[in-house]
């Protein structure tokens, strides 16, 4: 597909429809696409850029059945942008509370931003069509279409929980709450919570998280009490098990394998202030700078190491007590934060993810002290990288037991999968093995 340049004069619509165009057509996430458009606006606008760019991604396939109605020929080369353009339009007026004058005249506008000035007559023509056909009034009737879920992937849930299948569609589809995570080597729960009084910003304490607050409504989370001193980080509550299960004890060396952002090791950290080392892992160099900063700003300083999960030659030789070991995965369990994942990710992705999980649960095993804790975690929902990659791991690994997390767990059947809003939380999945001493 024809790459295309970020137009050289900012303009709204334009702007989203341009990062529409790069995840769509280029295959970038949204968090790269978006932290260079909204450079260029205000803290209001990049608001809205981010809340129509994410609902286009919820809501595509009708958005493309529509636009297949509507436009009789396909857009090519650069001026295929145009097409997630009119789609950005159909989307205002079909699910947002946008004006239908400004979701119209403003898109129009647009197409000039994009180098389309001459097609500005076929997008006012194909917006005007649509609210004149009453399209966004008629009933979907395939509901592949209607769950805004590629098909393979609505599929592969639809196996897998057949019984739960409109819960977790519905829930994905569903923009998640904000967690946060109290520093409690700065602060506690009940401190940060009067912080948040006197602010008057609104918040739940889940009886569950005991480090949790959940936020009421969104907002800017560098306005919150504490940003700075680092009060607080921000971290689902499925993510904030990780440490909780892990269970880390003073004078412990403990791994955090595929560590970026930093979330887990911050809260390992937080929770066991007293580890002989806590070592955080990760391939990417440019999402370890991330944990740099948010362990600086959280006063956090575990040994960040840059290197391959499924290689050795970072390795000193001496084995942890616990890994946390968070797999590369398919991030199906968080489409409701990232909604660009379900059209980013491919089928032919999940075999090759499956394979790389395997060799990192191989590698790290063979860190794991006789007696060591393990704990597998994924944000995915799918069995094949959850379920069914321990299930083959403890059937082929003589020395690994399953610490159950649940009653109903066992080597065939193991681990805990949250599925997408249960107690609010994200989509994930936990396994706890132990090394045997013999």
């Amino acid at each position: 597909m024809t790459s295309l340049p970020l137009p050289r004069q900012k303009n709204l619509r334009a702007d989203c429809a341009w990062a529409i165009y790069q995840i769509l057509e280029q295959g970038r996430s949204s968090r790269d696409v978006l932290a260079k458009v909204q450079r260029r606006h205000s803290a209001q606008d990049n608001a809205w850029i981010h809340e129509m760019t994410m609902g286009v991604m919820r809501q595509l396939p009708v958005l493309q059945r529509w636009l297949r109605q509507l436009l009789h020929r396909p857009l090519k080369g650069q001026k295929k942008a145009i097409e997630h353009l009119i789609m950005l339009g159909l989307y205002q007026q079909a699910f947002t509370r946008v004006s239908a004058h400004a979701a119209v005249a403003e898109t129009v506008n647009a197409a000039a931003f994009l180098g389309g000035a001459g097609l500005k007559g076929l997008v006012n023509a194909i917006l005007r069509n649509f609210s004149r056909q009453g399209l966004a009034d008629a009933p979907v009737d395939d509901p592949i279409v209607a769950s805004g879920f590629p098909k393979w992937l609505y599929k592969a849930i639809q196996r897998a929980y057949p019984d739960a299948l409109a819960s977790i569609l519905t829930q994905s589809n569903t923009p998640a709450p904000v967690w946060l995570r109290v520093n409690r080597l700065k602060t506690d729960r009940d401190r940060y919570a009067r912080a948040l009084d006197e602010h008057n910003i609104e918040y739940t304490c889940p009886a569950s998280h005991p480090d949790a607050i959940v936020l009421t409504t969104r907002c800017d989370i560098t306005t919150l009490p504490g940003f700075e001193q680092g009060w607080f980080a921000v971290q689902d509550g499925a993510a904030q098990l990780a440490a909780l299960l892990l269970a880390p004890q003073a004078g412990e060396r403990i791994l955090d394998c595929c560590a970026a952002p930093g979330g887990k090791t911050g809260h390992i950290m937080e929770r066991a202030p007293e580890l002989s080392q806590c070592v955080a892992l990760d391939a990417d160099e440019g999402r370890l700078d991330r944990v740099h900063e948010n362990m600086q700003r959280l006063g956090h300083q575990p040994e960040i190491v840059c290197a391959d999960a499924s290689a050795t030659s970072w390795w000193d030789g001496v084995p942890f007590d616990r890994i946390l070991l968070d797999a590369p995965c398919s991030a199906t369990g968080v489409i409701r934060r990232h909604p660009d994942i379900r059209w980013l990710r491919k089928r032919t992705d999940i075999e090759a993810l499956v394979t790389l999980q395997a060799q990192i649960l191989d590698n790290m095993w063979q860190m794991l002290k006789p007696g060591g804790c393990l704990l597998y975690a994924t944000c995915s929902v799918l069995p094949d990288e959850n379920r069914d990659q321990i299930a083959r791991f403890l059937s082929n690994t003589p020395d690994a037991s399953l610490l159950p997390l649940t009653d109903t767990e066992t080597p065939a059947q193991p681990g805990r999968q949250i599925l997408p809003g249960e107690a609010q939380m994200d989509g994930f999945y936990y396994a706890r093995l132990i090394k045997s001493t013999g």
